[in-house]
């Protein structure tokens, strides 16, 4: 049985106590329609924690304004089992923002299961850089398009303030991983957003890469120098990581260099595809790929977050460049270069930092 309930433009206290109410009166296997105009999924798991109750849900669309998601209510959890939170049909840039509120909220000892559709890494990375040693981290499965990872907040830690959307302590993170990690979130970040950096000294290659990659669409400021630590606030501006100076396919380190074939041996449409399949379909083509071809993405909206997770996760074979770009309709060449031949390049110079 389907029950529905409309949560727009109701106060946020309000909110919690409706839906915990209309939760606990909804029969295991029955489900809830929620239309709202904010994500609710920090609710969805505070109400598992304090109710010991498990509850799926999947969005309609992930960019469905307002939200409208359906949540099914399951059994009672068993002893020391942990809420499971799945965020493969959200949009990569909410994914992050919904993982870090879950987190946030989190009293020391609480926790959650993961499940997304490729390694969370950068998210650990992220965690770890925000909230120190109060975060446990394991792996409960991986590959095959769903990751299970099993996250604890050890202990309390302060929450970000101000403008600031995210946080990394590069001089945590291995050095082969610094960049790819710290490109893959800046593009995920809002317009206005800030990215902290602390860095054991001021990443001058890094400002020099933001610079041939997205232009003048950020501002870098250096917040805090003193000897071993670097405090640099990144905050992207109108255009962003989408700045025609600086977007993928006018980046030496993705686009197919002069004298580089690429052979398109397929279009792959991912329009019709619930969203948590269409990373797995990508990866997937991209895998059985051979060297020297590619194949014509074609997505309803502008795949963006997707080449950050290439960017971070392939090698230097990867190649991605734009076709087409229009409201509803993305055309995207993605494709393995021959690094053999001496023709391409890599754009990522080793992080010195």
């Amino acid at each position: 049985m389907a029950i529905e309930m409309d949560l727009q433009e109701v106060e946020e206290t309000e909110l919690r106590e409706q839906l915990f109410d209309t939760l606990t009166e909804v029969d295991p296997g029955d489900t809830l329609e929620i239309v709202a105009d904010r994500d609710v999924d920090v609710h969805l798991l505070r109400y598992q924690i304090e109710h010991e109750r498990a509850l799926s849900w999947a969005y309609a669309h992930p960019d469905a304004e307002p939200r409208e998601l359906a949540v099914t209510v399951g059994e009672a959890l068993g002893d020391d089992a942990l809420a499971t939170v799945d965020v493969r049909d959200l949009k990569p840039q909410r994914r992050h923002e919904a993982l870090l509120g879950i987190f946030e909220e989190l009293a020391a000892d609480e926790g959650f299961v993961l499940v997304n559709d490729h390694d969370p890494k950068p998210l650990y990375h992220e965690l770890r850089s925000m909230h120190g040693d109060g975060i446990d981290w394991e792996y409960a499965s991986r590959g095959s398009g769903e990751w299970h990872v099993e996250i604890v907040k050890t202990a309390d830690s302060e929450s970000r303030s101000g403008d600031v959307v995210t946080q990394y302590d590069v001089r945590e993170i291995p050095k082969q991983e610094r960049h790819p990690t710290i490109h893959h979130r800046y593009g995920m970040i809002p317009e206005g957003g800030t990215m902290e950096l602390i860095a054991p000294h001021e990443p001058r290659p890094l400002h020099q890469e933001f610079r041939q990659r997205y232009g003048d669409s950020f501002s870098w400021e250096v917040v805090e120098s003193e000897p071993g630590r670097c405090r640099v606030h990144i905050t992207k501006g109108a255009g962003g990581a989408d700045d025609a100076s600086g977007s993928a396919d006018s980046d030496g380190s993705a686009s197919p260099t002069d004298g580089e074939a690429i052979e398109v041996v397929e279009e792959l449409d991912v329009r019709q595809l619930p969203p948590a399949r269409r990373h797995e379909q990508i990866f997937e083509a991209y895998d059985e790929l051979e060297t020297g071809t590619g194949f014509v993405l074609v997505n309803d909206h502008d795949p963006k977050p997707l080449y950050h997770q290439f960017d971070a996760e392939a090698g230097a074979e990867f190649r991605w460049e734009y076709r087409q770009r229009e409201p509803d309709e993305f055309r995207v060449l993605i494709g393995k270069a021959d690094t053999k031949t001496g023709d391409a390049t890599s754009g990522e110079p080793e992080a010195p930092f």
